[in-house]
């Protein structure tokens, strides 16, 4: 099974990617963390890593190309799931022409969807432990007595909003684009995790 995990900042995504991966036995790909491996291992070139660092997006070419190697690996033999790619319309039919290159074809596309006010109140009631890391909410998962919280810069409102303008602006032509080609499953993501996760395998057929 090849699939495409999209969704909103906050919305749950990263986190049904990885209990489907699990349950289907197929790698969650990511590719912020292959451009941060590729990175590491000195594969970019070094005027492309100046343009990230100073916070360019990253040529169409190059991410496919790296998704083209990775899914070229053994582990991908029966299937895997991008979460966070595409993100447009140009970057689904360049990866819908790899796919069909080696006569493969994506399976769905999950989409999980959130009112935009809920997804503000998980980001900007978030709060991490400065001295352990961990996160805490402060109305879904409150911190103990005595923890040093910390609130992040990117989980300011404003930012958060800015952050989800630019989602809806880059996905506004996308949902439509695989809802034409019929593989488009739009999840409802409000509730608990496991609550979601059998929206999601529902719609998968494995449930």
């Amino acid at each position: 099974m090849r699939l495409v995990f999209m969704g909103p900042p906050g919305a749950g995504k990263g986190t049904q990617a990885r209990i489907v991966g699990v349950r289907c036995g197929i790698p969650q790909i990511s590719t912020g963390d292959m451009l941060r491996a590729a990175k590491a291992e000195g594969r970019l070139p070094s005027d492309l890593v100046g343009r990230m660092a100073a916070g360019a997006l990253v040529p169409d070419a190059v991410v496919i190309s790296l998704i083209d190697e990775r899914t070229g690996k053994p582990d991908c033999a029966d299937g895997f799931m991008l979460d966070g790619f595409p993100r447009t319309v140009p970057q689904a039919t360049a990866l819908q022409a790899l796919l069909e290159a080696s006569g493969l074809a994506l399976d769905h596309v999950i989409a999980i969807e959130l009112p935009r006010s809920l997804l503000i109140e998980r980001a900007v009631l978030r709060r991490t432990d400065k001295r352990t890391g961990q996160i805490y909410h402060l109305k879904y998962s409150p911190p103990p007595p005595g923890a040093d919280l910390e609130h992040r810069a990117d989980d300011r409102e404003d930012v958060v909003a800015k952050r989800l303008d630019t989602y809806e602006a880059m996905t506004a032509d996308l949902l439509p684009y695989y809802e034409d080609l019929g593989i488009l499953r739009r999840i409802d993501g409000v509730g608990a995790v496991d609550e979601v996760t059998a929206r999601v395998l529902h719609a998968l057929g494995l449930d």
